[in-house]
C-alpha cells in the first residue's frame, strides 16, 4: 500500500472573528453605491423582527420594511440582518425601536431618503404600525413616470 502524502499535522483552529457571522451586532456595514448618480429605490423586508415589551418582558413581533434611496453608501445585507437581530433580547417600545433603527441607518449611510414601516403584530387586540421617514436636506424626488394600467394576463405567473 502506498504511503500517504497527506499532511498529518494537527489542524490549527483559527481565531474567532470579533463579530462572529452568526452573532447579533450593533454594527452596520456599508459599501459604495454602484450608481450614485441615479435615484433608485432599495427595499429591505424583515418579516421576523423581534424585541421585548419593556413593561412585561413578553416578545413583540413585527414585519419591517425599509425603503431607501441611497446617496454614496448602501447597507450591507448580512450586517443589517445581524443588526436587526440585536434587538431580540432588548426591551423597547414600538415607536422607539422603529425610530432608533432609522436613526442608525441614516447615521451610517446618509441616504437621500429613507422610510421605515414597522407593522407590529397584535398585542392586546391592537395592531400597531409605525412609519418614520428621513429626507436629506435639498433632495427632491424625481417625478414618477405614470404608465397606463394593463390587465393581467391569465397565462403569466405572479
Amino acid at each position: 500500500m502506498p504511503k500517504s502524502t497527506r499532511n498529518t499535522a494537527p489542524a490549527q483552529q483559527r481565531a474567532a472573528p470579533v463579530n462572529p457571522p452568526t452573532a447579533p451586532s450593533k454594527e452596520l456595514h456599508v459599501f459604495a453605491n454602484p450608481e450614485p448618480k441615479r435615484d433608485y429605490a432599495i427595499q429591505f423586508q424583515i418579516p421576523e423582527f423581534t424585541c421585548l415589551c419593556p413593561l412585561t418582558g413578553q416578545p413583540d413581533f413585527a414585519h419591517f420594511v425599509i425603503d431607501m434611496v441611497a446617496d454614496q453608501l448602501c447597507v450591507e445585507l448580512k450586517s443589517l440582518k445581524m443588526y436587526m437581530w440585536s434587538f431580540r433580547d432588548e426591551g423597547a417600545f414600538h415607536e422607539k425601536v422603529t425610530n432608533d433603527i432609522l436613526t442608525k441607518i441614516v447615521a451610517v449611510t446618509q441616504p437621500r431618503y429613507a422610510r421605515i414601516t414597522a407593522r407590529w403584530y397584535v398585542r392586546g387586540g391592537i395592531y400597531t404600525n409605525v412609519v418614520a421617514e428621513h429626507r436629506k436636506k435639498g433632495w427632491k424626488p424625481p417625478v414618477p413616470v405614470l404608465l397606463p394600467d394593463h390587465p393581467g394576463e391569465s397565462g403569466l405567473r405572479g
